[in-house]
């Protein structure tokens, strides 16, 4: 199982940036695939992006593609969501997931934070 904390939410106008972290522990020893997720109207969560154990896959949702970039750094084991041209819609609570086995495009993810908020003001 790994443990995974979320960071670097907060309050930004519109048109602003935050960069978010996820940052593992437990399990660390074998990578992972780490993903993000915001709830969505309709269905449980929206799945935005995901980047794959060796960082060389990634995978962005429309609705955030060309706004938000994933990367990790395996030595801190932590994962970074920047998100740039942030809009009032992006407002959510942002969680990351890992997956352990299969691919980073599938869900559902197993080990899953506690999210972090981000609120974009107009």
């Amino acid at each position: 199982q790994v443990q995974l904390v979320e960071s670097g939410g907060g309050l930004v106008q519109a048109g602003g940036s935050l960069r978010l972290s996820c940052a593992a522990s437990g399990r660390t020893s074998s990578r992972f695939a780490v993903g993000w997720f915001r709830p969505a109207p309709g269905s449980e969560r929206e799945f935005l992006t995901a980047i794959s154990r060796t960082g060389l896959g990634i995978f962005y949702a429309d609705s955030v593609k060309g706004r938000f970039t994933i990367s990790r750094d395996n030595a801190k084991n932590t994962v970074y969501l920047q998100m740039n041209s942030l809009k009032p819609e992006d407002t959510a609570a942002y969680y990351c997931a890992a997956k352990i086995s299969g691919s980073y495009l599938a869900t559902p993810y197993d080990d899953w934070g506690q999210g972090t908020q981000v609120t974009v003001s107009s």
